[in-house]
């Protein structure tokens, strides 16, 4: 792949399923989140259940690659291990020592259903892993790979500190930050190798909790373990909800601090909340953010 998920400029919308509303529905049935949610960690993670709760401890009884690399490979009757993520990665483990690797970025989403279940139409279908009771159907899934799980740090090795990882090391993601103190903090939160899962949507209510404006080097931010545990406890608590909020109202236009909410009023100040681009082209990301709450220049 000659372009990394992993850049500074994330990723976007995959319209991930939601984890079940009842016992006995299919694993990642419900409504779907909405057109404007990115895949960052949290979204990835309820991907890593699903995947989890329809996949794991089970014989793969079908296995279908359709990206040519891998397509005469076959994991039928191989039982899967687990599925866990790394940042905005789904790592899943069979027998045999291999791990099925992918990355949803843009439009990519796992869509999970009893067996047998017809498949979406179309050339969308990147990859099928199926049981006797459910299959998960890649759907348009930006990377797809077949490695030795011994050999799964060529694939993520490079990620920083990840957000929702229990090997989570704030002090690591801060030096990783601290390294390029000339780049502006907004760029450095979404380069992966410094902290990995957070997207356009954390970074922009990050930095508005913060009062961080996301143009400000990073050398100039006087607190930036701060930053990254904001970031933390934001995903944290977001990454088992259907619903993703930052402010803690559910209500249509309530759910953000600015992500969202760009030419309307600043919940805290009432003024007009900014809306850009950052990044090298052509990757710009969108940035949003509250010019009188978020100073470029440290106050103090």
């Amino acid at each position: 792949m000659t372009d990394s998920p992993d850049s500074p400029h994330g990723v976007g919308s995959p319209r991930e399923n939601d984890p079940p509303t009842g016992t006995g529905s299919p694993p990642g049935t419900g409504p779907r989140l909405g057109v404007d949610t990115v895949p960052e960690g949290d979204v990835v993670h309820r991907s890593a259940l699903r995947l989890g709760r329809a996949l794991d401890g089970r014989v793969l009884t079908r296995s279908d690659f359709r990206v040519p690399r891998h397509s005469t490979a076959d994991l039928t009757g191989r039982a899967v291990l687990e599925t866990v993520s790394r940042g905005k990665h789904l790592l899943t483990r069979v027998e045999g020592g291999l791990t099925v690797h992918t990355h949803l970025r843009m439009e990519g989403s796992w869509q999970i259903s009893p067996a047998g279940r017809r498949l979406p139409g179309g050339d969308v279908v990147r990859l099928v892993l199926a049981n006797a009771e459910w299959q998960a159907a890649g759907v348009r899934l930006s990377m797809v790979d077949l490695v030795s799980t011994e050999e799964e740090g060529r694939l993520v090795g490079h990620l920083g500190p990840d957000l929702l990882g229990e090997d989570w090391d704030e002090t690591e993601a801060v030096r990783r930050l601290a390294r390029r103190p000339e780049t502006s903090i907004g760029v450095a939160l979404l380069d992966q190798r410094n902290l990995a899962g957070i997207g356009t949507i954390y970074r922009a209510e990050t930095l508005f909790l913060a009062g961080v404006s996301p143009w400000r080097p990073v050398g100039a931010v006087e607190d930036l373990g701060a930053i990254v545990s904001i970031a933390r406890r934001l995903m944290d608590a977001n990454k088992e909800r259907p619903s993703r909020t930052t402010t803690g109202d559910l209500r249509p236009g309530r759910g953000t601090w600015v992500y969202g909410r760009a030419g309307r009023p600043c919940l805290r100040c009432g003024r007009r909340i900014s809306r850009g681009e950052m990044g090298a082209q052509p990757q710009e990301r969108l940035i949003v953010w509250c010019r009188h709450c978020q100073p470029e220049q440290p106050t103090g």
